[in-house]
Protein backbone atom coordinates (compact mmCIF):
# COMPACT_ATOMS: atom_id res chain seq x y z
CA UNK A 1 0.00 0.00 0.00
CA UNK A 2 2.80 2.32 0.80
CA UNK A 3 5.02 1.40 -1.73
CA UNK A 4 1.37 2.49 -4.25
CA UNK A 5 1.61 5.60 -2.83
CA UNK A 6 5.14 6.10 -3.39
CA UNK A 7 4.93 5.40 -7.09
CA UNK A 8 1.81 7.88 -7.30
CA UNK A 9 4.00 10.83 -6.02
CA UNK A 10 7.60 9.92 -7.78
CA UNK A 11 4.56 9.93 -11.44
CA UNK A 12 3.58 13.33 -10.33
CA UNK A 13 6.61 14.54 -9.20
CA UNK A 14 8.17 13.90 -12.85
CA UNK A 15 5.31 14.87 -14.36
CA UNK A 16 5.66 18.11 -12.56
CA UNK A 17 9.18 18.02 -13.39
CA UNK A 18 8.26 17.47 -16.92
CA UNK A 19 6.21 20.11 -17.84
CA UNK A 20 8.23 22.82 -15.95
CA UNK A 21 10.73 22.15 -18.64
CA UNK A 22 8.50 22.11 -21.50
CA UNK A 23 7.64 25.58 -19.85
CA UNK A 24 11.40 27.27 -19.71
CA UNK A 25 12.06 25.97 -22.93
CA UNK A 26 8.98 27.20 -24.72
CA UNK A 27 9.53 30.37 -22.72
CA UNK A 28 13.23 30.66 -23.91
CA UNK A 29 11.97 30.43 -27.77
CA UNK A 30 9.03 31.95 -27.72
CA UNK A 31 9.51 35.16 -25.36
CA UNK A 32 9.50 38.70 -26.91
CA UNK A 33 12.19 40.70 -26.29
CA UNK A 34 11.16 44.13 -24.56
CA UNK A 35 12.95 47.25 -24.23
CA UNK A 36 13.45 48.06 -20.58
CA UNK A 37 13.82 51.76 -21.47
CA UNK A 38 9.94 51.48 -21.88
CA UNK A 39 9.33 51.45 -18.73
CA UNK A 40 11.37 53.89 -18.20
CA UNK A 41 9.57 55.98 -20.55
CA UNK A 42 6.49 55.18 -18.68
CA UNK A 43 7.35 56.26 -15.83
CA UNK A 44 8.28 59.67 -16.92
CA UNK A 45 4.89 60.24 -18.70
CA UNK A 46 1.94 61.59 -16.79
CA UNK A 47 0.04 58.42 -16.88
CA UNK A 48 -3.06 60.39 -17.98
CA UNK A 49 -3.94 57.31 -20.75
CA UNK A 50 -5.79 60.18 -22.39
CA UNK A 51 -5.26 59.06 -26.16
CA UNK A 52 -4.00 62.80 -26.77
CA UNK A 53 -1.03 61.39 -28.48
CA UNK A 54 -3.30 59.30 -30.58
CA UNK A 55 -2.34 55.84 -28.90
CA UNK A 56 -4.33 53.93 -26.50
CA UNK A 57 -2.14 54.51 -23.56
CA UNK A 58 0.94 55.44 -21.98
CA UNK A 59 1.94 52.37 -22.27
CA UNK A 60 1.84 52.24 -25.97
CA UNK A 61 2.90 55.86 -26.11
CA UNK A 62 6.13 54.77 -24.64
CA UNK A 63 6.34 51.92 -26.93
CA UNK A 64 6.25 54.19 -29.86
CA UNK A 65 9.03 56.71 -28.51
CA UNK A 66 11.43 53.88 -27.79
CA UNK A 67 10.48 52.50 -31.36
CA UNK A 68 11.67 56.13 -32.62
CA UNK A 69 8.06 56.59 -34.13
CA UNK A 70 6.77 59.28 -32.19
CA UNK A 71 8.82 61.56 -30.66
CA UNK A 72 8.45 62.80 -27.65
CA UNK A 73 6.62 66.11 -27.86
CA UNK A 74 3.78 64.20 -29.20
CA UNK A 75 2.60 63.81 -25.49
CA UNK A 76 0.37 67.07 -24.95
CA UNK A 77 0.30 66.56 -21.61
CA UNK A 78 3.31 66.25 -20.42
CA UNK A 79 4.67 70.00 -19.44
CA UNK A 80 8.18 70.82 -21.61
CA UNK A 81 10.31 70.01 -19.01
CA UNK A 82 8.84 66.01 -18.84
CA UNK A 83 9.22 66.44 -22.68
CA UNK A 84 13.40 67.52 -22.49
CA UNK A 85 13.76 64.92 -20.02
CA UNK A 86 12.44 61.62 -21.89
CA UNK A 87 14.46 63.11 -25.11
CA UNK A 88 17.20 63.45 -23.07
CA UNK A 89 17.43 59.84 -21.54
CA UNK A 90 16.46 58.74 -24.77
CA UNK A 91 19.16 60.57 -26.78
CA UNK A 92 17.11 61.60 -29.05
CA UNK A 93 15.36 65.13 -30.69
CA UNK A 94 12.47 66.40 -28.79
CA UNK A 95 10.37 66.93 -31.78
CA UNK A 96 7.83 70.20 -31.85
CA UNK A 97 4.45 69.53 -32.10
CA UNK A 98 1.89 72.73 -32.53
CA UNK A 99 -0.62 72.84 -29.50
CA UNK A 100 -4.53 71.65 -30.61
CA UNK A 101 -7.29 72.62 -28.37
CA UNK A 102 -10.36 71.91 -28.46
CA UNK A 103 -12.89 74.51 -30.37
CA UNK A 104 -16.62 74.39 -30.07
CA UNK A 105 -18.57 74.94 -33.48
CA UNK A 106 -21.45 76.84 -32.26
CA UNK A 107 -22.17 79.99 -30.30
CA UNK A 108 -26.30 79.60 -30.23
CA UNK A 109 -26.52 79.94 -26.24
CA UNK A 110 -29.57 80.77 -23.94
CA UNK A 111 -29.95 84.18 -25.40
CA UNK A 112 -29.57 83.66 -29.12
CA UNK A 113 -30.89 80.39 -29.84
CA UNK A 114 -34.93 79.63 -29.51
CA UNK A 115 -36.26 76.93 -28.01
CA UNK A 116 -39.29 75.30 -29.02
CA UNK A 117 -39.86 73.31 -25.63
CA UNK A 118 -38.75 73.08 -22.09
CA UNK A 119 -37.80 68.86 -21.37
CA UNK A 120 -39.00 67.93 -18.64
CA UNK A 121 -37.45 64.23 -18.01
CA UNK A 122 -35.09 63.49 -15.32
CA UNK A 123 -31.76 62.46 -17.65
CA UNK A 124 -30.52 65.66 -17.72
CA UNK A 125 -27.98 65.72 -19.99
CA UNK A 126 -27.89 66.82 -23.27
CA UNK A 127 -27.50 62.66 -24.74
CA UNK A 128 -30.49 62.52 -23.06
CA UNK A 129 -32.15 65.50 -24.02
CA UNK A 130 -30.54 64.47 -28.17
CA UNK A 131 -32.68 61.16 -28.48
CA UNK A 132 -35.95 63.32 -27.93
CA UNK A 133 -36.66 64.60 -31.17
CA UNK A 134 -32.93 65.84 -31.25
CA UNK A 135 -33.51 68.30 -28.16
CA UNK A 136 -35.48 71.11 -27.53
CA UNK A 137 -33.72 74.05 -29.19
CA UNK A 138 -35.32 75.01 -32.60
CA UNK A 139 -31.77 74.52 -34.30
CA UNK A 140 -31.21 71.38 -34.42
CA UNK A 141 -27.56 71.06 -34.57
CA UNK A 142 -27.24 73.34 -31.95
CA UNK A 143 -25.52 73.30 -28.54
CA UNK A 144 -27.96 71.71 -25.76
CA UNK A 145 -26.01 73.17 -23.04
CA UNK A 146 -26.16 71.05 -19.87
CA UNK A 147 -22.31 70.00 -19.90
CA UNK A 148 -21.85 66.48 -21.26
CA UNK A 149 -18.55 68.22 -22.10
CA UNK A 150 -17.80 69.29 -18.93
CA UNK A 151 -18.23 66.17 -16.84
CA UNK A 152 -16.44 64.37 -19.73
CA UNK A 153 -13.03 66.78 -19.26
CA UNK A 154 -10.40 65.12 -16.95
CA UNK A 155 -8.31 68.49 -16.96
CA UNK A 156 -10.92 70.95 -15.92
CA UNK A 157 -10.20 72.45 -19.08
CA UNK A 158 -13.97 73.18 -19.70
CA UNK A 159 -16.94 74.79 -18.40
CA UNK A 160 -20.15 75.98 -18.75
CA UNK A 161 -20.73 79.67 -19.08
CA UNK A 162 -24.06 81.59 -17.88
CA UNK A 163 -25.27 81.50 -21.19
CA UNK A 164 -24.90 77.90 -21.51
CA UNK A 165 -22.08 77.32 -23.69
CA UNK A 166 -18.36 75.59 -23.01
CA UNK A 167 -15.91 77.74 -22.50
CA UNK A 168 -12.39 75.78 -23.24
CA UNK A 169 -9.52 76.88 -20.93
CA UNK A 170 -6.56 76.70 -24.01
CA UNK A 171 -4.12 76.90 -21.33
CA UNK A 172 -5.68 73.68 -19.64
CA UNK A 173 -6.89 71.85 -22.49
CA UNK A 174 -4.60 68.93 -23.92
CA UNK A 175 -6.57 67.80 -27.40
CA UNK A 176 -7.42 64.85 -25.65
CA UNK A 177 -10.94 64.02 -27.78
CA UNK A 178 -13.09 63.34 -24.99
CA UNK A 179 -15.12 66.29 -25.42
CA UNK A 180 -15.51 65.34 -29.02
CA UNK A 181 -16.41 61.89 -28.06
CA UNK A 182 -19.26 63.37 -25.17
CA UNK A 183 -21.01 65.87 -27.83
CA UNK A 184 -24.06 63.99 -29.09
CA UNK A 185 -24.18 67.03 -31.95
CA UNK A 186 -20.23 66.52 -32.96
CA UNK A 187 -20.02 70.41 -32.03
CA UNK A 188 -16.18 69.94 -30.80
CA UNK A 189 -13.11 70.34 -33.16
CA UNK A 190 -9.57 69.76 -31.94
CA UNK A 191 -7.80 72.46 -33.76
CA UNK A 192 -4.12 73.43 -34.11
CA UNK A 193 -3.73 77.17 -32.48
CA UNK A 194 -3.05 78.34 -35.55
CA UNK A 195 -6.14 78.26 -36.77
CA UNK A 196 -7.80 81.44 -35.63
CA UNK A 197 -10.79 81.79 -38.33
CA UNK A 198 -13.34 80.11 -37.09
CA UNK A 199 -17.29 79.41 -38.34
CA UNK A 200 -18.86 78.93 -34.87
CA UNK A 201 -21.93 77.59 -36.47
CA UNK A 202 -23.07 74.11 -37.79
CA UNK A 203 -26.84 74.61 -39.15
CA UNK A 204 -27.49 73.62 -43.11
CA UNK A 205 -30.96 76.30 -42.95
CA UNK A 206 -31.13 78.50 -45.42
CA UNK A 207 -30.52 82.77 -44.76
CA UNK A 208 -33.60 84.20 -42.98
CA UNK A 209 -34.73 80.61 -41.74
CA UNK A 210 -31.42 80.02 -39.88
CA UNK A 211 -31.85 83.25 -38.55
CA UNK A 212 -35.54 82.74 -37.05
CA UNK A 213 -33.71 80.22 -35.22
CA UNK A 214 -30.98 81.75 -33.50
CA UNK A 215 -29.46 84.82 -34.11
CA UNK A 216 -25.91 84.01 -34.27
CA UNK A 217 -26.66 81.71 -37.41
CA UNK A 218 -24.57 81.44 -40.48
CA UNK A 219 -26.81 82.66 -43.26
CA UNK A 220 -24.88 81.42 -46.41
CA UNK A 221 -24.67 85.19 -47.44
CA UNK A 222 -20.91 84.99 -48.90
CA UNK A 223 -19.32 87.76 -47.52
CA UNK A 224 -17.12 86.32 -46.00
CA UNK A 225 -16.44 84.64 -49.19
CA UNK A 226 -15.63 87.53 -50.86
CA UNK A 227 -13.10 89.24 -48.17
CA UNK A 228 -10.93 86.59 -47.83
CA UNK A 229 -8.76 84.81 -49.96
CA UNK A 230 -9.31 83.06 -53.02
CA UNK A 231 -10.41 79.67 -52.21
CA UNK A 232 -10.29 79.75 -48.32
CA UNK A 233 -13.53 79.97 -47.14
CA UNK A 234 -16.92 78.46 -49.91
CA UNK A 235 -20.75 78.16 -49.26
CA UNK A 236 -21.30 74.60 -48.56
CA UNK A 237 -25.03 73.31 -47.88
CA UNK A 238 -25.68 76.83 -47.12
CA UNK A 239 -22.96 77.04 -44.39
CA UNK A 240 -19.27 78.60 -44.82
CA UNK A 241 -16.33 76.51 -44.48
CA UNK A 242 -13.33 77.17 -44.09
CA UNK A 243 -10.11 75.49 -45.61
CA UNK A 244 -7.41 74.85 -43.11
CA UNK A 245 -5.07 73.83 -46.35
CA UNK A 246 -4.82 77.09 -46.96
CA UNK A 247 -4.80 78.64 -43.62
CA UNK A 248 -1.67 80.41 -43.96
CA UNK A 249 -3.67 82.98 -46.14
CA UNK A 250 -6.29 83.37 -43.19
CA UNK A 251 -6.80 86.58 -42.28
CA UNK A 252 -9.24 88.62 -39.88
CA UNK A 253 -10.98 91.26 -42.27
CA UNK A 254 -12.75 87.92 -43.47
CA UNK A 255 -14.90 88.22 -40.17
CA UNK A 256 -15.42 91.88 -40.89
CA UNK A 257 -18.53 92.21 -42.78
CA UNK A 258 -20.46 88.94 -41.14
CA UNK A 259 -23.82 90.27 -39.94
CA UNK A 260 -24.20 87.55 -37.32
CA UNK A 261 -20.42 86.98 -35.79
CA UNK A 262 -20.61 83.21 -37.07
CA UNK A 263 -17.30 83.18 -38.50
CA UNK A 264 -14.65 85.17 -36.08
CA UNK A 265 -11.06 85.52 -35.38
CA UNK A 266 -10.32 83.60 -32.64
CA UNK A 267 -7.48 84.78 -30.16
CA UNK A 268 -7.22 82.40 -27.18
CA UNK A 269 -10.75 81.18 -25.47
CA UNK A 270 -13.96 81.81 -27.14
CA UNK A 271 -17.39 83.24 -25.59
CA UNK A 272 -15.55 86.00 -23.60
CA UNK A 273 -17.74 87.48 -20.73
CA UNK A 274 -20.37 90.02 -22.82
CA UNK A 275 -20.01 93.34 -22.18
CA UNK A 276 -22.51 95.77 -20.68
CA UNK A 277 -24.01 98.14 -23.32
CA UNK A 278 -26.82 98.24 -25.81
CA UNK A 279 -28.15 95.21 -27.66
CA UNK A 280 -25.28 94.63 -30.95
CA UNK A 281 -26.62 93.42 -33.95
CA UNK A 282 -27.00 89.93 -33.93
CA UNK A 283 -27.59 89.42 -30.63
CA UNK A 284 -31.23 88.93 -29.03
CA UNK A 285 -32.41 88.88 -25.67
CA UNK A 286 -34.68 87.15 -23.25
CA UNK A 287 -37.97 88.65 -23.04
CA UNK A 288 -38.30 89.61 -19.54
CA UNK A 289 -42.19 88.37 -18.40
CA UNK A 290 -42.80 84.41 -18.66
CA UNK A 291 -45.69 84.20 -21.86
CA UNK A 292 -45.51 81.83 -24.71
CA UNK A 293 -42.71 80.60 -26.04
CA UNK A 294 -42.87 81.71 -29.56
CA UNK A 295 -43.16 85.14 -27.64
CA UNK A 296 -40.15 84.71 -25.15
CA UNK A 297 -37.41 85.93 -27.84
CA UNK A 298 -37.34 89.60 -29.60
CA UNK A 299 -34.62 90.74 -31.87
Amino acid sequence: MFSEFLIGVGILVLLGLFFAVVIAVAYKKLRVYEDPRIDQVEEMLPHANCGACGQPGCRAFAEKVVGNELSPSKCTVSSPEGVKRIAEYLGVDAGSEEKRIARVLCAGGKSEAHNLADYKGTMRTCRGESVVNGGPKACSWGCLGLGDCEVACDFDALHMNEDGLPVVIPDLCVACGDCVEACPKGLFELMPVSQKLIVQCKSQLEGDLALSKCSVACTACGRCVADGAPGLIEIKNNLAVVNYELNNLAIADATRRCPTDAIIWLEGAQFKPPQISPLPLGKVERYPIEEDLENRYWQ
